[in-house]
């Protein structure tokens, strides 16, 4: 009777204490900062599903090279592999977590047997005694101690799967940032050594204008120089398009090799960048909604630590077989059954329990002071990359302007060198020079724009 008494005080108890804090489910603190209120207004707008945070890498990444490439990396790259090992550890946790709602039962049997007198012992003459117990052991979580705790590991666990889109997303972005390196390189290679051939035929056709006496050795020497000068930038992006071979083999989990990559300069633009990105998309950022998931693991943390003041209410029973009754042996055995309950309540700990709970607070906020940096960072970057693709396309009409400029210069100074029209060779030289400054210039455009399409896709949490 005095056990259901004790349940009952424990029931009024957490009566009395519902309205506390302890039992209250995470929301965004919009009182404490706009910035949180702006992020919950944008998490509250409806999602369209075919904005560019949800289209597939595939829709973005059309090239059918990279498209293998990706999809290689991500069936054997470590990091992701690894995100998604934490994810099934924080998955076993939140399952403890909930598990811890169900009592504790044990069973620990035990027997044993003395004699005393001696050396006139008679080893075959004792009494054995031996215990079957079977203990449940149930704590009724009326403080909502269990209760924060499966919250809190149901927010890790929710954090872990943020994280792993985020790995997602940056091996998806990486493996295409590096291919999109690759074929700029080879298109700057390739284009230097057709440079290389012209350059040549051109020292040739100085060497025969100096024997006719249409020029001299200073100019000869000086076209020598600038093929050499060309050629010598061969070995350098050779060079860098082994080290990034390399880097894609480490993406690819794979040992030093070479990887095919296109020869053409396009890509596709989606037709979700064109009209800018809303404010919405950061609420899709994996590293957001893992700082917001922060948050409120922080704060069941906090009422975890509230709850360590509250008295703990623990019934156990105890039942099993035994032929040991008080001090007497009997044999045979019999059933016996024992109940307890227990109210633990703290008056004095020596100041753990307050230091815990100011710690917990304290980590509470600095998790808002990382949302909110998590926030204004994806802003930052969505705005970056954004800017740097419309800019980097305004570029590119001036950039083909001038090489279309740049090539009929060569050709009319050119033809005006060999009629021996008052132009001197160091025009022509300035000229091929400018040309081929403006040609590599317009292929790196082109990787500028592919990097800020890949930069703004995971910028809004791309790479699905």
């Amino acid at each position: 009777m005095k056990l259901y008494k004790l349940c009952a005080a424990g029931a009024l108890m957490a009566v009395a204490f519902s309205s506390c804090h302890i039992y209250k489910k995470y929301d965004l603190p919009v009182e404490e900062s706009q910035l949180v209120g702006d992020y919950k207004k944008a998490m509250e707008t409806q999602v369209d599903s075919t904005s560019l945070p949800y289209l597939g890498w595939e829709k973005i990444f059309q090239d059918p090279k990279l498209q293998s490439l990706i999809r290689l990396a991500l069936a054997n790259n470590k990091d992701l592999k690894n995100a998604k090992l934490n994810v099934d550890i924080a998955r076993a946790q939140l399952k403890g977590a909930k598990l811890s709602y169900f009592p504790a039962v044990s069973i620990s049997p035990n027997g044993g047997t003395a004699t005393y007198g001696g050396n006139k012992m008679d080893w075959t003459d004792m009494n054995w005694s031996y215990t079957i117990p079977l203990s449940v052991s149930w704590e009724i979580d009326a403080f909502a101690k269990i209760l924060n705790r499966k919250r809190g590991a149901q927010m890790s666990y929710e954090m872990t799967q943020e994280y792993e889109q985020a790995v997602h997303s940056q091996i998806v972005c990486g493996v295409a940032s590096v291919y999109y390196s690759l074929v700029m390189l080879n298109q700057q290679l390739d284009l230097t050594k057709r440079t290389c051939e012209i350059w040549t035929e051109q020292v040739e056709t100085m060497e025969l204008l100096k024997e006719a006496g249409r020029t001299n050795e200073a100019a000869v020497v000086q076209s020598r120089a600038n093929l050499y000068n060309i050629q010598s930038s061969v070995p350098t992006l050779e060079e860098s398009i082994h080290q990034l071979q390399n880097t894609l083999s480490l993406l690819l989990n794979s040992y030093p090799q070479h990887w095919d990559v296109t020869s053409q300069l396009d890509f596709t633009i989606p037709e979700q960048i064109i009209n800018g990105i809303p404010v919405s998309y950061l609420a899709v950022r994996p590293d957001v909604r893992a700082a917001e998931r922060s948050m409120a693991a922080a704060y069941y943390t906090t009422n975890s630590a509230r709850a360590a003041f509250y008295p703990s209410l623990i019934i156990s029973a105890q039942g099993g077989f035994t032929n040991l009754i008080g001090s007497m042996i009997k044999n045979p055995g019999e059933w016996f059954l024992q109940l307890a309950g227990q109210l633990t309540a703290p008056i004095f700990s020596r100041g753990q329990n307050i230091a815990t709970l100011e710690a917990a607070k304290a980590q509470q906020k600095q998790a808002l002071n990382n949302f909110e940096y998590a926030v204004l960072s994806a802003s930052s970057d969505v705005s970056n990359a954004l800017v740097s693709y419309n800019k980097n396309v305004e570029r590119l009409k001036f950039l083909e302007l001038q090489v279309d400029q740049l090539e009929k210069s060569v050709e009319y100074t050119n033809e005006l060198f060999m009629y021996n029209q008052s132009t001197t060779y160091l025009e022509v030289l300035t000229a091929r020079s400018s040309l081929l400054n403006a040609q590599l210039a317009c292929i790196a455009n082109w990787h500028e724009r592919a990097a800020a399409l890949i930069s703004l896709y995971q910028s809004v949490g791309g790479g699905r």
